[in-house]
């Protein structure tokens, strides 16, 4: 494999060109956002790890007065419009801010990011300090909010005022690039403190960007759209840009033809189709998406161990909580659905771009449509679809086997954690009382409160089986060498000086589940998987289970 020098988890662009890192040349956003240079306010939402940073980081670079980026743009698309280039490269001032660390646990200790992230940016601005063209009341404010002693109203006020500091010294309107803008929001909603932050926020936006005469347009970037009333009240002109319909398609995530140079490049077209069923299928606007982050990740990997596998990267930059509120939520229509997505379908489903993050959790459709506009699920294709849809309602799938393992992963978990809610005594009775019958009856009734996904393998029911054990007060050894090979799952009682012995079968029929289960008792005889214990433990019993989806059958030894 060539090195190509992949730049995993570096956001900034002149970092990048300078370094001489490999790029995927994206500047032709640049010629897109200037086609509608009146929009005041143009707002892109993307799922995370989609280059937006990247891309903001990009804008901020060709349109910052203070910089002379003409040789970081050489060679990339951009650079050919001659004209273009001539009169906004380096021509504007330029705030680019990024909210991605506005974060915490309580209000006070997100507003004090907040404010840290304001003092920060306007210390990148001191030579407002000695502008002629500044008066000497708003110099005093500049002062108090670098120095981190700003009010809360001269917090919420910040950025207006900047903008109209910065007109008045360098006489030219403001570009302001806001990344990652719904992170406090989206953080407060999280953990409880949310009318507290929105009331901070949205003076800060809208004093920023309702008819601001000293503003020449705004960039802001997202994972979601936030309805308009709730935060950009009065904010004339506002486009926006989202997955659902995109002007911007192709310049956040790779295209296919992105990742087919990128391979090329790279001299590892041979991993063109793993790269394609972990992480394609995106579909923003009619532009088909890699996952940018996955892909690089996966290609860093692969220069230093060529043997390397595709793994889930994603997963690693967030706790995916969204899902698992999802299945927390989830009633008999939505357990069906994810079982439908798990088995590989599509769902039909009305999609709400508009939302707040007060309501998130109010419906079923908004939550679907946060697993749409977050990355977890996508469109089919127009062409896949077997029927003509209304506006709203989308034929929506799990993109790829990296999204797919998220889900299972995030499913067992919760198998595991609601079997420790439930009553287990009835079925730890059964256990003990070698019980078959009773066992079957309360194998049963957990199974049916599951959600059920994929093709049952019998990994997931091997899993759910020793979640049901564990935290119990009970030792749990899984996939154990005993006797002469190894035995599934073994529950030690230590305290009453007995053990269970079970052996796992997946059927695949119905009818199949009887001699299923004789099978696995002749495993663990044949095997003798219960040997070693006779010697150390009172009663050791032995049972085979075979699952068939949501139904299984004991028998014991």
């Amino acid at each position: 494999m060539k090195n190509l020098n992949i730049p995993v988890g570096i956001s900034d662009f002149e970092q990048i060109r300078r370094n001489g890192y490999y790029y995927i040349d994206k500047s032709k956003m640049i010629a897109e956002i200037l086609k509608t240079e009146s929009t005041a306010v143009t707002l892109i939402t993307r799922p995370r790890r989609f280059g937006k940073t990247l891309g903001m980081s990009m804008l901020s670079n060709f349109f910052d007065i203070r910089k002379d980026s003409k040789s970081l743009f050489e060679g990339l698309e951009i650079s050919k419009d001659t004209v273009l280039c001539d009169k906004w490269m380096n021509q504007y001032p330029t705030i680019f801010l990024s909210f991605k660390d506005v974060d915490g646990l309580t209000f006070t200790s997100a507003y004090d990011m907040l404010s840290a992230t304001v003092t920060d940016l306007y210390k990148e601005h001191l030579y407002l300090l000695d502008s002629t063209c500044i008066n000497p009341y708003d110099q005093e404010i500049i002062r108090r909010i670098a120095a981190g002693n700003a009010s809360v109203t001269e917090i919420k006020r910040s950025l207006s005022l900047l903008i109209r500091v910065m007109k008045n010294h360098y006489q030219k309107p403001v570009i302001l690039l806001l990344d990652e803008y719904d992170v406090p929001v989206a953080k407060a909603s999280n953990y409880g403190y949310y009318p507290e932050m929105m009331e901070v926020i949205k003076v800060l936006m809208s004093t920023a960007l309702k008819d601001n005469t000293s503003l020449q347009f705004a960039v802001l970037t997202g994972c979601l759209k936030i309805a308009k009333e709730s935060i950009f009240t009065g904010t004339n002109n506002l486009v926006s840009d989202t997955i659902v319909s995109s002007g911007f398609n192709e310049y956040f995530g790779f295209t296919e033809s992105d990742v087919k140079k990128l391979l090329q490049d790279a001299e590892e077209e041979q991993h063109a189709d793993d790269i394609k069923e972990w992480y394609d299928g995106y579909h923003f606007g009619k532009i088909d998406v890699y996952c940018p982050w996955d892909v690089m990740n996966y290609l860093r990997n692969l220069q230093r161990e060529p043997l390397s596998k595709p793994a889930s990267y994603w997963k690693n930059t967030s706790d995916n909580a969204i899902i698992r509120s999802f299945i927390d939520y989830a009633g008999s229509s939505i357990t069906g659905k994810l079982e439908t997505l798990m088995a590989g379908g599509v769902i039909l489903q009305k999609i709400e771009e508009n939302l707040t993050y007060d309501y998130l959790h109010s419906s079923e459709e908004n939550l679907w449509s946060i697993l749409y506009l977050t990355g977890y699920l996508t469109r089919t294709r127009e062409k896949e679809q077997s029927e003509d849809l209304s506006n709203r309602v989308c034929a929506l799938k799990i993109p790829n086997a990296e999204i797919r393992e998220i889900f299972e992963t995030t499913i067992k978990t919760w198998f595991s954690e609601s079997a420790r809610l439930m009553d287990r005594k009835p079925l730890f009775d059964a256990v003990w009382n070698g019980s078959s019958e009773a066992l079957t009856k309360e194998m049963n009734v957990l199974l049916r409160m599951t959600i059920s996904y994929n093709d049952y393998k019998e990994d997931f029911y091997h899993a759910f089986l020793a979640g049901i054990f564990t935290g119990a007060g009970y030792m749990v050894e899984s996939n154990r060498e005993h006797g002469e090979g190894r035995s599934d799952i073994v529950v030690i009682d230590p305290r009453n000086a007995r053990a269970a012995v079970f052996e796992v079968k997946h059927a695949k029929t119905l009818e199949k589940m009887e001699s299923n289960c004789q099978e696995a008792i002749r495993q663990i005889a044949d095997k003798m998987y219960a040997r070693e214990f006779e010697d150390n433990y009172d009663e050791v019993l032995c049972f085979g289970i075979a699952f068939f989806k949501k139904r299984c059958l004991v028998k014991k030894k």
